[in-house]
């Protein structure tokens, strides 16, 4: 009884941290018809500083790391993001009303990771003092890539049965515009200089100062285009509201589960389990909406990118985060 309660004032605590308060921040003035825009050139930028900043630490931890302790949590991350494709491919994508091909888009988006979920549910955890491997924030690609190249070939393959083409799926490609998208492009490169490079001074003197004022203003930024989103789901199947609310949760028990095996097998830390949950709840927000809109041209954005700003990331950082560190307190 004692642990439940605990559990939920924490689950309470989290939803009054800095960080949440900015995403229902930006829903609250939107919703009240505030005019309130940040350019998206801006927008950008903050992306790109975050990313980089999360690629330099993980770069420079896996410089130091022990590869072996690294390698299990990898391949669960790229387990996990197969996975929640396939389940959404089998599920989603077969209920009535639903176009197969914008199920499987949607099931890609929530595999793939999102770095501003990612941030912050790094901010969090340092907030409560909850360690983690310096490399962590660098299983996002082992996730990101394989969930979003297998929802481009599960959709092409279906179409091309659809059409009666017997044409090949070309997998190269699509793996190369997934590295070549904004997000990973800037995650990359953050680990290799923090691999190759001794950027330490740069890392504490610029990034690590900016670090949580730039995640505050792009969790304002993401409420306020989260509610907007909600119009245009509304134009699309109501399953898409009930898979965004319900599956970030599913995910990140998932991958929560596997994150629990990888501690007992080979030490992984209860932080790095809870962002190995994270990522996995968590849905594209950068690199997945172009490289899903190149690859499956025909699948419609408004049910993918709608379920995913709308529903999906707010209840991934408002509800996600704060689950996994409570069953953390619970389990470990």
């Amino acid at each position: 009884m004692e642990s439940i309660v605990e559990f939920l004032n924490k689950f309470i605590s989290q939803l009054q941290s800095p960080t949440l308060a900015f995403l229902l921040g930006g829903i609250l003035i939107a919703a009240l018809g505030s005019r309130l825009t940040v350019p998206d050139s801006i927008y950008k930028f903050i992306v790109f500083l975050l990313l980089m900043k999360v690629g330099l630490k993980g770069g420079m931890a896996i410089s130091e790391a022990d590869l072996s302790a690294m390698l299990l949590p990898a391949l669960f991350a790229a387990l996990v993001g197969c996975l929640i494709v396939l389940i959404g491919r089998f599920t989603l994508a077969k209920l009535p009303g639903i176009r197969t091909e914008d199920g499987i888009a949607t099931a890609g988006l929530f595999g793939a990771v999102s770095g501003s979920t990612l941030a912050a549910g790094m901010v969090v955890l340092e907030t409560e003092g909850i360690a983690y491997e310096p490399w962590a924030p660098a299983l996002y690609p082992f996730m990101d890539i394989p969930a979003l190249v297998l929802a481009i070939v599960l959709a092409s393959l279906y179409l091309k049965r659809k059409d009666g083409s017997g044409e090949k799926v070309h997998i190269w490609p699509i793996v190369k515009e997934s590295l070549q998208g904004s997000a990973l492009s800037a995650l990359l490169l953050g680990i290799a200089l923090g691999l190759f490079t001794n950027p330490d001074k740069v890392v504490e003197t610029f990034y690590e100062p900016l670090f949580r004022g730039l995640l505050s203003v792009l969790m304002l930024i993401m409420g306020i285009e989260a509610y907007a989103r909600l119009r245009e789901l509304r134009g699309v199947a109501h399953w898409f509201a009930v898979y965004a609310a319900v599956m970030p949760i599913v995910h990140g028990l998932i991958a929560f589960g596997l994150g629990y095996i990888a501690h007992v097998t080979v030490g992984f830390s209860p932080g790095g389990v809870v962002l190995l949950a994270v990522i996995a709840g968590s849905s594209s927000d950068i690199s997945g909406p172009p490289t899903l809109r190149a690859g499956i041209p025909t699948a419609n954005p408004s049910a993918y990118i709608g379920s995913s700003t709308s529903i999906g990331t707010p209840v991934a950082i408002a509800i996600g985060i704060p689950l996994y560190i409570g069953l953390a307190g619970i389990v470990f």
